[in-house]
Protein backbone atom coordinates (compact mmCIF):
# COMPACT_ATOMS: atom_id res chain seq x y z
CA UNK A 1 0.00 0.00 0.00
CA UNK A 2 1.13 3.50 -0.70
CA UNK A 3 -0.18 7.09 -0.25
CA UNK A 4 -2.42 6.90 -3.51
CA UNK A 5 -2.74 3.18 -3.98
CA UNK A 6 -4.33 0.71 -2.03
CA UNK A 7 -3.18 -2.28 -3.42
CA UNK A 8 -1.29 -4.58 -1.25
CA UNK A 9 1.99 -5.92 -2.69
CA UNK A 10 1.31 -8.60 -5.74
CA UNK A 11 -1.74 -6.55 -6.01
CA UNK A 12 -0.65 -4.99 -9.48
CA UNK A 13 0.66 -6.47 -12.35
CA UNK A 14 3.79 -6.20 -14.56
CA UNK A 15 1.96 -4.42 -17.27
CA UNK A 16 -0.55 -1.60 -16.43
CA UNK A 17 -2.81 -0.09 -18.92
CA UNK A 18 -3.52 3.47 -17.80
CA UNK A 19 -6.84 5.25 -18.95
CA UNK A 20 -7.17 8.93 -17.69
CA UNK A 21 -10.35 8.47 -16.66
CA UNK A 22 -10.75 5.67 -13.79
CA UNK A 23 -14.62 5.02 -14.92
CA UNK A 24 -13.15 3.90 -18.00
CA UNK A 25 -10.55 1.83 -15.96
CA UNK A 26 -13.18 0.05 -14.66
CA UNK A 27 -15.34 -0.32 -18.14
CA UNK A 28 -11.73 -1.82 -20.05
CA UNK A 29 -11.31 -4.29 -16.99
CA UNK A 30 -14.76 -5.40 -17.25
CA UNK A 31 -15.01 -5.74 -20.92
CA UNK A 32 -11.67 -7.23 -21.68
CA UNK A 33 -10.30 -8.98 -18.53
CA UNK A 34 -10.95 -12.13 -17.14
CA UNK A 35 -12.06 -12.23 -13.49
CA UNK A 36 -11.14 -8.43 -12.95
CA UNK A 37 -10.89 -7.16 -9.33
CA UNK A 38 -10.77 -4.22 -7.62
CA UNK A 39 -7.18 -3.19 -6.02
CA UNK A 40 -7.60 0.15 -5.82
CA UNK A 41 -10.20 2.50 -5.12
CA UNK A 42 -8.13 5.30 -3.09
CA UNK A 43 -9.44 8.68 -4.03
CA UNK A 44 -11.92 7.18 -6.19
CA UNK A 45 -8.95 6.66 -8.68
CA UNK A 46 -9.86 3.01 -9.71
CA UNK A 47 -7.30 -0.18 -10.71
CA UNK A 48 -8.42 -3.79 -11.81
CA UNK A 49 -6.55 -6.82 -12.11
CA UNK A 50 -7.54 -9.88 -14.22
CA UNK A 51 -6.14 -11.74 -17.17
CA UNK A 52 -6.36 -11.18 -20.48
CA UNK A 53 -4.95 -14.22 -22.91
CA UNK A 54 -3.32 -16.26 -19.73
CA UNK A 55 -1.68 -13.17 -19.19
CA UNK A 56 -1.95 -10.82 -15.84
CA UNK A 57 -3.25 -6.92 -16.77
CA UNK A 58 -3.88 -4.34 -14.37
CA UNK A 59 -5.63 -1.23 -15.72
CA UNK A 60 -5.20 1.41 -13.56
CA UNK A 61 -6.71 5.43 -14.14
CA UNK A 62 -3.86 7.99 -14.20
CA UNK A 63 -6.06 11.15 -13.69
CA UNK A 64 -5.75 13.82 -16.10
CA UNK A 65 -2.29 15.97 -16.66
CA UNK A 66 1.00 15.21 -15.47
CA UNK A 67 1.06 16.00 -12.02
CA UNK A 68 -1.36 13.34 -11.46
CA UNK A 69 -0.28 10.66 -13.80
CA UNK A 70 3.46 10.73 -12.74
CA UNK A 71 1.92 10.24 -8.66
CA UNK A 72 0.30 6.87 -9.90
CA UNK A 73 3.32 5.90 -12.32
CA UNK A 74 5.94 6.48 -9.81
CA UNK A 75 4.23 4.36 -7.18
CA UNK A 76 3.40 1.24 -9.88
CA UNK A 77 6.65 1.25 -11.48
CA UNK A 78 8.84 2.25 -7.57
CA UNK A 79 6.53 0.22 -5.07
CA UNK A 80 5.05 -2.04 -7.25
CA UNK A 81 7.47 -3.33 -9.55
CA UNK A 82 5.52 -2.24 -12.76
CA UNK A 83 7.53 -2.77 -16.22
CA UNK A 84 5.06 -1.85 -18.37
CA UNK A 85 2.88 1.07 -18.51
CA UNK A 86 0.99 2.30 -21.64
CA UNK A 87 -1.27 5.30 -22.06
CA UNK A 88 -5.03 4.62 -23.14
CA UNK A 89 -6.70 8.10 -24.08
CA UNK A 90 -7.87 10.38 -26.37
CA UNK A 91 -5.67 13.51 -27.65
CA UNK A 92 -6.82 16.53 -30.38
CA UNK A 93 -5.29 16.44 -33.75
CA UNK A 94 -2.90 19.02 -35.26
CA UNK A 95 -2.31 18.18 -38.95
CA UNK A 96 -4.78 17.71 -41.77
CA UNK A 97 -3.38 14.56 -42.86
CA UNK A 98 -4.98 13.22 -39.38
CA UNK A 99 -8.49 11.98 -39.30
CA UNK A 100 -11.31 11.71 -36.36
CA UNK A 101 -10.63 7.48 -35.03
CA UNK A 102 -7.28 7.74 -36.48
CA UNK A 103 -5.23 6.17 -33.62
CA UNK A 104 -1.96 7.63 -33.20
CA UNK A 105 1.21 6.04 -31.53
CA UNK A 106 3.25 8.59 -29.41
CA UNK A 107 7.03 7.93 -31.03
CA UNK A 108 8.54 10.88 -28.56
CA UNK A 109 6.50 13.63 -26.79
CA UNK A 110 7.53 17.28 -26.07
CA UNK A 111 6.54 19.63 -23.43
CA UNK A 112 6.84 23.09 -22.04
CA UNK A 113 6.97 21.51 -18.63
CA UNK A 114 6.70 18.18 -17.06
CA UNK A 115 6.13 16.93 -13.31
CA UNK A 116 10.46 15.90 -13.56
CA UNK A 117 11.67 19.39 -14.75
CA UNK A 118 13.10 19.81 -11.46
CA UNK A 119 15.01 16.81 -11.92
CA UNK A 120 16.79 17.73 -15.59
CA UNK A 121 17.39 21.26 -14.94
CA UNK A 122 18.87 22.83 -17.58
CA UNK A 123 18.66 19.88 -19.68
CA UNK A 124 16.06 19.59 -22.42
CA UNK A 125 15.46 15.86 -22.20
CA UNK A 126 13.81 13.78 -24.82
CA UNK A 127 11.17 11.25 -23.79
CA UNK A 128 10.39 8.60 -26.15
CA UNK A 129 8.12 5.15 -26.27
CA UNK A 130 9.90 2.07 -26.15
CA UNK A 131 10.76 1.03 -29.56
CA UNK A 132 9.14 -2.95 -29.12
CA UNK A 133 6.07 -1.42 -27.84
CA UNK A 134 5.93 0.89 -30.78
CA UNK A 135 6.46 -1.79 -33.32
CA UNK A 136 3.83 -4.05 -31.76
CA UNK A 137 1.44 -1.37 -31.44
CA UNK A 138 1.43 -0.90 -35.01
CA UNK A 139 1.13 -4.33 -35.99
CA UNK A 140 -1.62 -4.73 -34.27
CA UNK A 141 -3.19 -1.12 -34.95
CA UNK A 142 -2.65 -2.03 -38.66
CA UNK A 143 -5.60 -4.96 -38.28
CA UNK A 144 -7.78 -2.87 -36.83
CA UNK A 145 -9.24 -0.40 -40.61
CA UNK A 146 -8.40 3.28 -38.98
CA UNK A 147 -5.97 5.33 -39.72
CA UNK A 148 -2.58 5.23 -38.07
CA UNK A 149 -0.19 7.51 -37.55
CA UNK A 150 3.85 7.74 -35.86
CA UNK A 151 5.25 10.22 -34.63
CA UNK A 152 5.83 13.28 -31.94
CA UNK A 153 2.76 14.67 -30.04
CA UNK A 154 2.26 17.49 -27.47
CA UNK A 155 2.03 17.24 -23.80
CA UNK A 156 0.41 20.12 -22.59
CA UNK A 157 0.16 20.87 -19.15
CA UNK A 158 -2.87 23.09 -19.64
CA UNK A 159 -6.40 22.28 -21.27
CA UNK A 160 -7.26 25.64 -22.33
CA UNK A 161 -4.64 26.47 -24.22
CA UNK A 162 -4.27 30.23 -25.06
CA UNK A 163 -1.03 30.07 -26.75
CA UNK A 164 -2.11 29.91 -30.77
CA UNK A 165 1.60 31.30 -31.87
CA UNK A 166 2.81 27.93 -30.03
CA UNK A 167 0.36 25.23 -32.07
CA UNK A 168 1.10 27.15 -34.99
CA UNK A 169 4.71 26.47 -34.45
CA UNK A 170 3.59 22.67 -33.33
CA UNK A 171 1.88 22.39 -36.39
CA UNK A 172 4.57 23.64 -38.61
CA UNK A 173 7.08 21.30 -37.30
CA UNK A 174 5.00 18.09 -37.48
CA UNK A 175 3.47 17.40 -34.73
CA UNK A 176 0.71 14.92 -34.76
CA UNK A 177 -1.53 15.68 -31.78
CA UNK A 178 -1.94 16.96 -27.96
CA UNK A 179 -3.03 15.63 -24.65
CA UNK A 180 -2.01 15.95 -21.09
CA UNK A 181 0.20 13.11 -19.84
CA UNK A 182 2.55 10.98 -22.13
CA UNK A 183 6.00 13.19 -21.87
CA UNK A 184 6.28 12.86 -18.33
CA UNK A 185 5.17 8.68 -18.71
CA UNK A 186 8.06 8.61 -20.78
CA UNK A 187 10.15 10.12 -18.70
CA UNK A 188 9.33 8.00 -15.65
CA UNK A 189 9.80 5.38 -17.65
CA UNK A 190 13.31 6.14 -19.17
CA UNK A 191 14.21 6.99 -14.98
CA UNK A 192 13.07 2.90 -13.96
CA UNK A 193 14.36 1.11 -17.00
CA UNK A 194 10.31 0.35 -17.48
CA UNK A 195 8.63 -0.10 -21.03
CA UNK A 196 6.22 2.89 -22.35
CA UNK A 197 4.27 4.04 -25.00
CA UNK A 198 1.19 6.20 -25.26
CA UNK A 199 -1.32 4.73 -27.73
CA UNK A 200 -4.12 7.49 -28.66
CA UNK A 201 -7.80 8.02 -30.55
CA UNK A 202 -7.94 11.32 -32.20
CA UNK A 203 -11.76 12.80 -30.23
CA UNK A 204 -11.28 16.13 -31.89
CA UNK A 205 -8.98 18.29 -34.17
CA UNK A 206 -7.72 21.54 -33.65
CA UNK A 207 -7.96 22.77 -37.32
CA UNK A 208 -11.31 21.70 -38.50
CA UNK A 209 -13.00 21.95 -34.93
CA UNK A 210 -14.62 18.47 -35.34
CA UNK A 211 -15.45 16.41 -32.59
CA UNK A 212 -16.77 12.88 -31.99
CA UNK A 213 -20.00 12.51 -30.23
CA UNK A 214 -19.71 10.00 -26.78
CA UNK A 215 -20.75 6.93 -28.25
CA UNK A 216 -18.17 7.10 -30.93
CA UNK A 217 -15.67 7.78 -28.33
CA UNK A 218 -16.47 4.57 -26.08
CA UNK A 219 -16.27 2.39 -29.57
CA UNK A 220 -13.01 4.17 -30.58
CA UNK A 221 -11.26 3.01 -26.73
CA UNK A 222 -12.19 -0.09 -27.50
CA UNK A 223 -9.92 -0.36 -30.49
CA UNK A 224 -7.21 1.49 -27.85
CA UNK A 225 -7.60 -1.53 -25.47
CA UNK A 226 -7.49 -3.61 -27.53
CA UNK A 227 -3.86 -2.50 -29.49
CA UNK A 228 -2.36 -2.09 -25.94
CA UNK A 229 -2.66 -5.26 -24.90
CA UNK A 230 -1.71 -6.97 -27.93
CA UNK A 231 1.47 -4.66 -28.07
CA UNK A 232 2.13 -5.30 -24.24
CA UNK A 233 2.38 -9.37 -25.50
CA UNK A 234 3.42 -9.56 -28.46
Amino acid sequence: MTVHIGAAKGDIAETVLMPGDPLRAKWAAERFLENPVCVNEVRGMLGFTGMWRGNRVTIHGSGMGMPSLSIYANELLRDYGAKTLIRIGSCGAMQTSVKLRDVILAMTASSLSTPSKGTFRELNFAPCADYGLLQAAYTAAAGKGSGIHVGGIYSSDVFYDERPDLNEQMVRHGVLAVEMEAAELYNLAARYGARALAVLTVSDHLLTEEALPSEDRQSSFSDMVEIALEAAFA
